[in-house]
């Protein structure tokens, strides 16, 4: 039992090593890392190679399979070229296991020591990232050195025999044993480097470990299709496609397996290297079979996995995608980009309200009670996904732009609700009752809607471009806006004292409307007041100082 608790607690920290690693580099190149995926669709050639180099850094294909599927997802790169990336992807993942198949524990010190000093002396993000890469380098060889030493007991006790002899004499067993521990461990990499621990001590048989590569090769493709199996078919497609490719792959060469061994035996340094190499030209030999063929492959898996009918879901946000969430200034500009869409939608629902209000009819009202739903939904998504960001390490101006967007979303979802809850019920009584404004009433409430919604278009831009100055002009324009209320009711006012019939009519209507058109200005400038405190422009209290 003993032995037992120290190999998995060996694996766990090899687990954390490897994604202390991924994080690390997804979070001081992750931008440059998905601009260089999104632009490698020249050709085959080309997809494969930036698969190849990505994954090397990354030291994880499944991330790879994330980022090309959320880029299939919108139509940003094609099915062809994301299956080509995979294949590069694949042989990617084996440069890691390369450089482990030798002995190089004595440098987890080295690398542990130079990443924890440059965390701890430095402020800037991406030097903590680097060295988060340091750290996870460190702990993954501090962890092969811990399984070696907890599995050296094995050589000699009975009981590891028992327990991989059915893996033995079922070929079958020891693939799918192997591709669903790399599923639950997300990482085939872990598991590779656990398979060389143990047959470079003698405690797996050069057999056996090659049918336990074969289903890491599996497990490792089975982790993508299973983390996007709720998601569009255009997502699906490429982790399908490179899931197809790899059990083809091992179908293939499973009749082979006894000859393998000899094959490799004269480029391999030892046992654990000769797994190595076995790995890596699994992964070759399967992209050197399909890579000439991808495009055939790419019109198969679309076949199979077509576009759904119908009309897309406005409700489902567009841009959150949860691989991003490791690159804190990529997953801030997703949720940036679906706040615009959420201020695009409260934007149509402030346009339109005024048709409405002027003469709309019942379809109108739903129309627009419709559009704040999906400013309901997505309100919700972004916080819940701000919510998981803000797990993460962030710096200090990665935290105040989480503040920034939650504290702006939930001002948009508020003019979202004002409009619905109570500019359309306002419109529905009006319908109802039969009221009709006055001409000059009618005009003042046109010419006060107007001012509102252009500062509703001002502030989208002050959140994307936090420019100071227009966040300065924003806040006058709420003063203008409270002269401009006062002074149009006084003009309502004085349309009564003087008995037109229709301000004496609309009287309540009239006022609410300005009423709450102010109301929705309020929630508009809250957007500038963080941009104004961080430059002084404005003061902590608006009281005056008591008088001596």
């Amino acid at each position: 039992m003993e032995i037992l608790i120290n190999i998995l607690g060996g694996v766990a920290l090899l687990l954390w090593g490897v994604r202390m690693v991924r994080t690390g580099v997804t979070r001081a190149f992750g931008s440059s890392i998905r601009r260089g995926i999104a632009a490698a669709t020249r050709n085959r050639l080309s997809s494969f190679v930036t698969g190849l180099g990505v994954t090397a850094v990354l030291q994880s294909s499944t991330a790879t399979a994330l980022i090309v599927s959320s880029f299939g997802s919108r139509k940003m790169i094609g099915v062809s070229a994301g299956l080509a990336i995979m294949l590069g992807a694949d042989v990617g993942s084996t440069i890691v296991v390369q450089v482990l198949a030798f002995d190089v524990t004595w440098m987890s010190p080295v690398l542990l020591f130079i990443g924890v000093t440059t965390f701890l002396s430095s402020e800037n993000s991406r030097r903590k990232a680097i060295a988060r890469i340091f750290i996870g380098l460190g702990l993954m060889l501090l962890a092969i050195k811990l399984v070696m030493l907890a599995s050296v007991p094995l050589r000699e006790g009975p009981t590891i025999s028992m327990l991989l002899a059915p893996l033995r004499s079922e070929p079958v067993l020891a693939i799918l044993f192997a591709a669903l521990l790399t599923w639950m461990a997300h990482s085939s990499l872990t598991v590779i480097v656990l398979i060389m621990t143990l047959v470079s001590l003698n405690v797996v048989e050069l057999q056996v470990a090659i049918m336990l590569v074969l289903g890491a090769n599996i497990g490792s493709a089975i982790t993508p299709v299973a983390m996007n199996w709720g998601a569009e078919p255009a997502a699906r497609r490429v982790p399908v496609g490179n899931l197809l490719m790899r059990t083809a792959g091992v179908i293939s060469l499973f009749a082979f397996i006894p000859w393998i061994v000899p094959a490799f035996s004269d480029y391999s340094v030892d046992s654990a290297h000769l797994i190595a190499n076995i790995h890596t030209g699994f992964n070759l030999a399967v992209a050197f079979v399909f890579l000439p063929v991808i495009g055939g492959i790419a019109r198969f898996v679309t076949r199979i996995l077509p576009d759904r009918p119908g009309a897309e879901d406005l409700l489902a946000p567009r841009h959150l995608e949860e691989e991003s969430l490791d690159t804190p200034t990529v997953a801030l500009s997703a949720a940036a980009r679906e706040t615009l869409r959420m201020g695009d939608t409260v934007q149509s629902m402030l346009l339109r309200s005024m048709d409405v209000l002027r003469g709309g009819t019942p379809e109108q009202i739903k129309e627009i009670e419709r559009e704040d739903d999906v400013v309901d939904a997505l309100h919700e998504a972004v916080k819940l996904y701000l919510t998981k960001l803000s797990r993460q390490e962030l710096d200090p101006a990665e935290s105040q732009r989480v503040v920034e967007i939650l504290s702006f979303t939930t001002n948009l979802e508020h003019i979202g609700d004002i409009i619905d809850k109570n500019l359309m019920e306002l419109a529905a009584k009006k319908l109802k009752d039969g009221a009709v404004f006055s001409h000059d009433g009618l005009e003042e409430l046109e010419a006060f809607h107007a001012e509102v919604l252009a500062n509703l278009k001002l502030a989208l831009s002050i959140f994307m471009t936090g420019d100071h100055r227009l966040a300065r002009r924003l806040m006058e324009q709420k003063v203008h806006i409270r002269e401009l209320e006062q002074r149009f009711s006084e003009a309502h006012y004085t349309r009564i004292r003087e008995g037109k019939a229709e301000s004496l009519g609309s009287s309540s209507l009239h006022l609410d409307v300005l009423r709450d058109l102010k109301r929705i200005n309020s929630h508009i400038t809250s957007v500038a007041y963080p941009i104004l405190e961080s430059t002084g422009q404005i003061a902590e209290s608006r009281l005056r100082d008591e008088a001596p």
